[in-house]
């Protein structure tokens, strides 16, 4: 199965692919075609890509490439020596999803890999015969995940196409956790502590940052708000109603497999139909105001489970709505009514709240397990949430502060900051842009530090997990390429088609315990369909899975001129 976030206008996107890579023979330090006198013909830089390879070249001299421009840039941090170069290094290249190398590294060195979101609870009033006589405030922290995805274990599950992708990606699915476990928590610790009745209000504190119309036209270009909202500080199920549905017979609505969280007031409200086995399913989802989340369109009598998800408009609303039904779940009756808005204005001063009215709060996994959430599934909502926090680490409700924080881990790291040029976290914005030589300088600082093997890790891992999950499941580079991918597909109006942008970024294991950074990119493929961009993030899949084999056999030792 292929994952690839695809959309016609600046969607970042992540795919995987099926199929194997062989081996090949590859030389080192491939200059670009204006440096060596080589002309641009076929599919790129001629004789210079042929350099690398009978197979990379193959691949790079596609028709699919005509008109684009490759860049790699592999180094051999033991010495700093290239490997492999094609294509200027320091160019700025359009590169997607891999920017989350970039923005998951700061946020990972601003909080820390350890650390832990504390989401508190508190009783505001008096407590006697277990009723509380004014309101419970929840202040929310920015937790991703407010427990809905955390294992037994404590780590935080995922699956190879995350279910934000559902709408636009065949074979999404669940995670198997209750989306509401974290509340669940709360509510059986404010029981605990002796409160059965609240004759206040529940309210959700969501001041933690900011997102006014400048941040979301400027910072967080989004266009597909249904499946990538704009960050928020209470974040319960990715702020989504999931819905599985499977074909019922022909003519009649599907069955439904599940749908969650369930929370008030929403209720299913099918309008949908299966349809005749080979037909286009053309299901979607979405909420109303008033209640019903409306299932639509069509689904194939052969289609199998589907799974779709519809964005809540209001996560404040819907965090409070589904604390106060945890609370009566936990054996504590609330006065007010569940539904509604969420009353901020009864919220007192910021910063007002004493520890001693303090009654529960859910505490998050090590923020590391967060981060590879967000490498691993490339989840959008994950990486522009980390620029907020990023700005609340430094003292602002202004998430556009997250960047300078950004740019301040981008010295220390050793990278060129001009060769850096971000708008987001996700690598969605038209504006996001940097070099291979920023990427694997980048990489090399994280191969330097104590965290390194966790870092590697968080990658998607050919063959194995992650969005590279079905990729290279037989070929001798499985388990050996850790790298992030990303795409950007811009529409092209006047042929009715698509410009690619591709890329992919990581660590190829050359021997026991050695690593190759590389940074691998193509811009301005030409894909007259979304088969045909899932074929350009396979070529780039094929190629790493080359370039890893290559390296190992010649020891991971580096080539030069």
């Amino acid at each position: 199965m292929a994952v690839a976030m695809i959309l016609a206008f600046l969607y970042s996107c992540q795919s995987d692919k099926q199929g194997e890579s062989g081996s090949s023979k590859t030389t080192a330090n491939v200059q670009p075609a204006e440096q060596t006198g080589q002309t641009q013909e076929g599919g790129g830089l001629g004789e210079a890509q042929a350099e690398l390879g009978p197979k990379v070249a193959k691949i790079m001299n596609s028709s699919l490439y005509r008109y684009g421009e490759w860049g790699l840039l592999e180094v051999d941090p033991s010495n700093g020596h290239t490997v492999r170069s094609l294509g200027p290094a320091e160019r700025l290249y359009i590169p997607g999803s891999s920017t989350k190398l970039f923005s998951v590294s700061a946020t990972l060195d601003a909080l820390g890999f350890d650390h832990r979101f504390k989401t508190p609870l508190y009783a505001q009033g008096e407590v006697k015969d277990g009723t509380l006589s004014d309101n419970l405030v929840l202040v929310a922290k920015g937790d991703l995940t407010m427990g809905g995805r955390t294992a037994p274990n404590g780590t935080v599950s995922y699956t190879p196409i995350d279910h934000t992708y559902a709408d636009s990606v065949p074979g999404a699915t669940l995670t198997p956790e209750n989306p509401l476990a974290g509340l669940d928590e709360i509510a059986k610790q404010v029981r605990k502590s002796g409160i059965t009745r609240v004759d206040g209000n529940v309210i959700i504190d969501d001041r933690l940052f900011d997102l006014s119309p400048e941040i979301s036209v400027n910072a967080f270009n989004f266009n597909a708000p249904n499946l990538d909202p704009m960050p928020r500080p209470i974040t319960i199920n990715d702020n989504v109603i999931d819905v599985e549905v499977t074909p019922g017979k022909v003519g009649e609505a599907p069955k439904v497999v599940k749908w969650r969280p369930q929370v008030a007031p929403y209720h299913l409200e099918m309008r949908a139909k299966t349809v005749a086995a080979g037909k286009p399913t053309t299901l979607s989802v979405s909420p109303q105001t008033d209640g019903p989340v409306v299932v639509s369109g069509n689904i194939a009598a052969d289609a199998g489970k589907q799974l779709r998800v519809a964005a809540v408009d209001d996560p404040a609303a819907f965090a409070r709505t589904a604390l106060i039904e945890a609370l009566k779940r936990a054996g504590v009756s609330v006065s007010s009514s569940p539904t509604g808005s969420n009353p901020s204005s009864e919220l007192p001063k910021k910063g007002s709240y004493k520890a001693d009215d303090q009654v529960a709060a859910y505490v998050s996994p090590p923020f590391s397990q967060y981060a590879k959430l967000i490498l691993k599934v490339s989840h959008n909502y994950g990486a522009n949430l980390d620029v907020c926090l990023m700005a609340v680490k430094a003292g602002s409700t202004d998430c556009n502060d997250g960047f300078p924080v950004m740019q301040k881990f981008f010295k220390k790291a050793g990278v060129d900051t001009d060769q850096v040029a971000l708008a987001d976290g996700r690598g969605g914005n038209p504006t996001d842009r940097f070099t291979p030589k920023a990427a694997t300088d980048l990489l090399r600082y994280r191969l330097k530090q104590p965290q390194a093997k966790t870092f590697r890790k968080m990658l998607p891992e050919l063959g194995v997990n992650g969005s590279l999950a079905a990729d290279c499941k037989d070929c001798p580079a499985k388990g050996k390429v850790f790298a992030k991918p990303g795409t950007v597909a811009l529409p092209d109006y006047v042929n009715e088609s698509l410009l690619d942008n591709e890329s992919l970024g990581g660590y190829l294991e050359t021997g026991p315990g050695h690593f190759h950074v590389f940074y691998l990119v193509v811009n301005g493929a030409s894909a007259q369909n979304i088969d045909d961009v899932l074929k350009v993030f396979n070529d780039l899949s094929d190629i790493a899975a080359i370039l890893q084999e290559d390296s190992s056999r010649q020891g991971g030792t580096s080539h030069s001129n």
